[in-house]
């Protein structure tokens, strides 16, 4: 994982403060497309995604589910060194792999909890076009894995300066952290009022007051969100593009096949449950002697089916 991770990096030292993405002399460009079987808020998020990355260019959806390393030859043909590729499965599921074609690696990650900007109504808005500001959280720096999917996200949502259909404005903030195993990722908008109280001055959406030194004309800073929001659970990493070795693997991560079928299999046991201790009633009540009226249930209707049809 480390001779991977040297490769992306290009050999840029840590404390650079520069990494590969945002280097002058380097260009990124983006492969966003879809899978069969995508539903309509999937399909929001690519278009969310579509506009807040000037240098992704966005293809038709892909008709095979196995033959994922047909992705290296499209990614070639329309001149791509980054593929975000959603994968959706029965409906409900969506998965997303990013790589770097033509030698990876390859990352692929389950999609939960996924909210749109149009489904939540975020008062937030930004510059169509304009690069964001990537933030992570000091977590990534812990783990080998943790900085090799620093180093994809770079690539990936790191608008190089000087890109197609990129503004040089700089107005919102994407955020990466880590908790539970999971990536937070949200974004959000960069708003900046002018203060005019020395002693209380708020920004319009209810900001933090500014510090005591803080005078009359200095600029306060304040964060709205925009969306989308999604949260990234690491599954596996591969060596090369869409194959090769895995170099990583989430032992904690539990398929959602898995879960629901432990939801099915809990609720046939409480079926099971009670249809035993019906048998063991009517067991307890033939070893007894007991008839149906002692045992409590009560003359029966003359006009019952098994009275009926006995």
């Amino acid at each position: 994982m480390a001779a991977v991770y040297k490769s992306l990096t290009n050999g840029h030292s840590k404390g650079s403060g520069e990494g590969p993405a945002l280097r002058k002399d380097n260009r990124q460009k983006v492969l966003l497309l879809s899978s069969r079987g995508v539903t309509y808020r999937h399909r929001h998020l690519l278009n969310d995604l579509h506009a807040l990355l000037p240098h992704s260019r966005r293809e038709s959806k892909l008709d095979t589910k196995t033959k994922l390393y047909q992705l290296n030859e499209l990614a070639e043909l329309y001149n791509c060194n980054n593929v975000l590729f959603f994968e959706a499965r029965k409906g409900k599921d969506l998965y997303l792999w990013l790589s770097k074609p033509p030698n990876g690696p390859t990352i692929k990650m389950h999609v939960q909890n996924l909210h749109t900007m149009d489904e939540l109504h975020f008062t937030g808005n930004c510059l169509k076009g304009s690069r964001p500001i990537l933030s992570f959280d000091g977590a990534f720096d812990s783990a080998p894995h943790l900085q090799l999917l620093k180093e994809i996200f770079t690539h990936t949502f790191g608008v190089p300066p000087g890109a197609r259909k990129s503004k040089p404005f700089i107005d919102h903030v994407l955020s990466f952290t880590i908790l539970d195993g999971k990536i937070w990722i949200r974004c959000f908008q960069i708003g900046e009022t002018e203060s005019t109280d020395k002693k209380s001055a708020l920004a319009e959406d209810g900001a933090l007051p500014l510090p005591k030194s803080a005078k009359r004309g200095d600029t306060n800073v304040s964060l709205v969100e925009i969306g989308p929001r999604f949260v990234l659970t690491p599954i596996v990493m591969l060596e090369s593009s869409f194959g090769g070795p895995v170099i990583y693997e989430n032992k904690e991560f539990v398929s959602p096949n898995q879960v629901r079928s432990e939801l099915r299999m809990s609720k046939a046991g409480r079926f099971q449950s009670r249809a035993k201790a019906g048998g063991d009633r009517k067991a307890r009540i033939a070893e007894l002697g007991l008839s149906t009226e002692a045992a409590g249930k009560g003359p029966k209707d003359p006009l019952d089916e098994k009275v009926l049809f006995s």
